[in-house]
């Protein structure tokens, strides 16, 4: 079985050795590539025979899936999987697992501190000071006592209500299906867009999520409320968002991540809305999330390779 790494993933040199040597005891070859490939052929030519092919978040098309006819497996080290062709893998049955639950910590600190940094107006402060400027129009917002409003309540976002509590905040849900959580009270989508404070985003990317949130959504928010998304761009309309924070009928946002990867293009419609923070999509990014991505990655090719497949995506 050829296995092969198609871009970097954060395993440290000498686990990457450990691993190659593992999977070479059981018969089985592992490449690995130390850099991203930056075309379609390149993609194509390094990992045009190989059975199980391992990536983070790059996008992979249709003709690539094609291309490879003996692909069998597809290890995604991410917990999103809308780069990838389902559809045409499913058809294929090509197997493909996720990293699921590596950055579910890492994310939900990223979005409290997203909020205590628009509440306590961090970056603007910073920003002040720096350039011997006043403190006037320097007070914040305590997190405590707050509504915060989780849209999608997997893992993460059950995650982040968790933190929530904890700084003293009352909890609303919104899920597709019910969930048995004492600490969210769970409500419609339009009750938690009136009632809360802070509304963070944590739902996949789908054709249902596609501009979930857009103008009619955002104009049911409070002028005082801010909303965070360190799920995926496009389930918020970035040119609706920019309006409300023109207008002030929302009083913040907190962007991880937007219609493509970053880096952006520096005339990018975002860039000159007021009061956001603008994040290259780090959500995932700690040291310890990237570890266990590591350990999850490898483990679903093992589990694959002996006939039990986990967290397999559909």
């Amino acid at each position: 079985m050829k296995i092969t790494l198609l871009e970097p993933i954060g395993i440290n040199p000498n686990n990457l050795t450990q691993i190659k040597a593992k999977f070479k005891a059981q018969d089985h070859t592992f490449i690995s590539f130390d850099t991203r490939p930056s075309k379609e052929e390149e993609i194509i030519e390094r990992i045009a025979d190989s059975e199980v092919l391992i990536l983070s978040n790059l996008p992979i098309s249709e003709n690539v899936i094609n291309s490879c006819v003996n692909l069998k497996m597809i290890s995604v080290a991410f917990a999103g999987f809308d780069h990838i062709p389902m559809e045409l893998c499913n058809q294929k049955q090509i197997v493909v697992s996720n990293a699921a639950g590596y950055s579910n910590h890492a994310v939900a600190e990223l979005a409290i501190g997203s909020v205590i940094n628009l509440f306590r107006k961090i970056n603007w402060c910073d920003n002040q000071t720096r350039k011997g400027l006043s403190r006037d129009g320097f007070l914040g917002t305590e997190l405590n006592g707050k509504t915060f409003g989780i849209i999608g309540l997997g893992e993460i976002g059950k995650e982040v209500a968790k933190l929530a509590v904890a700084f003293g905040c009352k909890v609303l849900g919104y899920n597709r299906t019910n969930k048995d959580l004492s600490n969210v009270k769970q409500v419609d989508l339009e009750t938690l867009l009136k009632e809360s404070d802070i509304v963070s985003l944590h739902v996949p990317l789908t054709d249902e999520t596609k501009n979930l949130i857009g103008k009619k959504e955002l104009e049911l928010m409070k002028s005082s409320s801010i909303i965070i998304n360190t799920a995926r761009g496009p389930i918020i309309s970035i040119f609706d968002l920019k309006s409300a924070l023109i207008e002030k009928s929302i009083a913040g946002a907190a962007i991880d991540v937007y219609e493509k990867e970053p880096p952006l293009e520096q005339d990018h419609i975002i860039f000159d809305a007021p009061n956001t923070i603008l994040l290259p999509h780090i959500g995932y990014a700690t040291k310890e999330a990237i570890e266990l991505r590591g350990i999850i990655v490898v483990d679903n090719i093992t589990q694959w390779l002996d006939g039990n497949p986990q967290n397999i995506m559909n």
